[in-house]
Order: C-alpha cells, then structure tokens, then sequence
C-alpha cells in the first residue's frame, strides 16, 4: 500500500506567535478549504501525543453553534492549534467571554476571531422575536436578548436583507466588545493580540474579513 503524503500529518510551520502570522495562518487554511487542496495538519497519533500534557494554541475561535461552520475543518487546522467556543449567533455572556479571554490571558495566544456565517438560523429567530414581539421558548430568550443590540443595527442600517445585516452586525459588535474589553485591551493595545471579525459563506466556503485583520 503506498504510504500517505507527510504533509498530510504534518503541521506545515511551527507555531505562530504574533497576531499577523497566526491569521496568515488561518486564512491559508481557508483557502485550502475552498480550493479543496487540504492539508489536514496536527491529525495523528504523534501530535496527540505532542499535545496530550500541554498545549499552545495559536488562534480563538468564537463562531455559532452551526453544523455546518466547523472551525477546525473551515480553516484546516488540526489537534492543538484552536481554542473553540461556539454558542448560538456567537451570543456572549460572561463565561463565553471569560472563555474567549482564556487563551490570551493565560497561553498567549495571539488571535481571536469572531466568526458568523450566512443564513444563521440563530440570528433570524432571534430578528423574527424581536420584530414580531413573541418570545422564544425556553433559554432561547437569553439568546435573543443578547442579540439584540445586533437587530437594533440591523433596523437602524436597513437593507435588503435585514437577517443578513443583523448577523454581520452581530460580529462587528461582538469583536468591537471584546477588542476593548478591560481586559484584552491592553494586549491589543502592545500588539500582543488581534481580534477579529469574520463571516463565513456556506456556499463557497470562503471567510472574509469584516473588521481587525492584522497586517
């Protein structure tokens, strides 16, 4: 049987350390993703085991609960290499933030992103309650709640599509909170951190930037 190609296990360069580098990172991974020229990197056995006592994170991934916006497969990236917090309509609250904050605070790790995504089905439900006034049930009322500063954008802006509009808003915002928050600020501040703000599209696969890409 012919063996697998290296690249197919191995991590194409070493850890990034700096915002630029480490979203120079990501947006090659997405470009494989599009293009379908995968590399699956950090996927075997020796980086499990690389990784099983330590690990060192280069990125933070903040996107919605959707089946189909996985950030490990959406920017090719492996075991090890993300932190990974995803809640409906990239919704915060004060753990999802104390989350998001970890991998800076704690590993330096470099880059956060903040990532929605085409026809979210958590930002139409959430515009759908708040422009007709009916309650979701349940917790799904936190979710809404939490999004409406995104659906008062969203009207404010207009549109042809209003869910669309609401769901960049969402990132914008979201990103805008988190890049000034008292915490993160002062790592972004000494260009120790980047965040960002993405929206990814279902029907290409590509990522693009909204707002905070470093260069």
């Amino acid at each position: 049987m012919k063996a697998a190609p290296a690249a197919l296990s191995a991590s194409p360069t070493t850890r990034p350390t700096t915002p630029a580098t480490a979203f120079a990172r990501l947006m090659e991974g997405n470009k494989r993703w599009v293009s379908g020229a995968l590399q699956h990197p950090d996927r075997d056995p020796d980086r499990r085991q690389l990784v099983a006592q330590e690990q060192e994170p280069f990125g933070a991934i903040l996107a919605c609960i959707d089946s189909r916006v996985p950030p490990e497969l959406l920017f090719d990236t492996g075991l090890g290499d993300l932190y990974v917090m995803r809640t409906g309509g990239e919704a915060v609250g004060p753990v999802v933030t104390g989350s998001v904050e970890y991998g800076p605070m704690t590993s330096g790790t470099p880059l956060i992103v903040v990532l929605g995504h085409q026809r979210c089905g958590a930002v139409k439900a959430a515009y759908e309650s708040l422009r007709h006034d009916k309650p979701l049930p349940g917790n799904l009322h936190a979710i809404v709640k939490a999004l409406q500063p995104a659906y008062k954008q969203a009207v404010k802006e207009g549109g042809a599509d209003p869910v669309e509009t609401m769901a960049r808003a969402q990132v914008k915002l979201t990103a805008t909170d988190l890049r000034s928050n008292q915490d993160l600020a002062p790592l972004v501040g000494k260009g120790a951190l980047a965040v960002v703000g993405a929206y990814y599209s279902l029907d290409t696969g590509k990522v693009e930037v909204l707002a905070g890409a470093p260069y």
